[in-house]
């Protein structure tokens, strides 16, 4: 079903403003926005370095998306509700939220883009943590092809024992070749969640490579 028009401008105007905010208090570079589709329902899979994750996800890309977060940010009724009004759906961590995953299918079977991170916490070190496979279900079940995204550098300017980001920083953002869902339905739940941790990391360590950072080392 298409979102209601105010909804969407909404969206957009919201997404404008943390283009801006981005673009005053960091350095961003982006690459391989054309491997997004232009429509078709797909999850966007990424690392989770910081709390602007989502933002440095969506802000680039022409197609609105949803988001998932925990259900705890939704306790504060201000905040709740923008980030409610920005596609964001809550989820009971830590247990199997049925009611909310049954939303995100939904969302991808009306043809939607779905922006979630399978580490399930934020990075304590600035490595990617092998991926949880739970996602890989909703992917079958919303008929989505899975596109890769790697965020380098917001854990730098912005780690989890921090608790305001420190402006100035060099955040990347990469889009990576997509799988389609005829690809994701030929593996099992692990085998994705391998693939994908696997092709994060080795475009993480390129990005850095690229721009004359340290890679970080996951041969244990």
């Amino acid at each position: 079903m298409p979102e209601k028009k105010p909804k969407m401008l909404w969206f957009r105007f919201a997404r404008l403003l943390c283009r801006v905010f981005c673009e005053i208090f960091f350095r961003i570079r982006v690459y391989g926005k054309e491997n997004v589709p232009d429509k078709g329902a797909f999850l966007l899979v990424g690392n989770h370095q910081s709390l602007l994750d989502p933002v440095f996800c969506g802000i680039c890309l022409k197609r609105p998306l949803y988001f998932l977060a925990r259900d705890t940010l939704f306790a504060n009724r201000l905040f709740g509700w923008l980030i409610s009004s920005v596609n964001t759906i809550p989820v009971r961590r830590d247990q199997a939220d049925l009611p909310a995953m049954k939303k995100v299918v939904s969302k991808l079977k009306e043809g939607s883009g779905v922006c979630l991170f399978p580490e399930g916490t934020r990075t304590r070190d600035g490595k990617i943590t092998p991926f949880k496979p739970g996602f890989s279900l909703i992917c079958r079940r919303g008929g989505a092809a899975v596109v890769p995204v790697v965020i380098d550098g917001a854990f730098e300017c912005w780690p989890r024992h921090k608790k305001i980001f420190s402006p100035g920083g060099h955040i990347v953002i990469c889009y990576g070749k997509r799988i389609t869902a005829e690809q994701v339905k030929e593996m099992n739940d692990r085998e994705l969640a391998e693939n994908l941790t696997d092709t994060l990391r080795q475009m993480q360590n390129d990005c850095r490579l690229k721009h004359g950072k340290e890679p970080y080392d996951y041969s244990d």
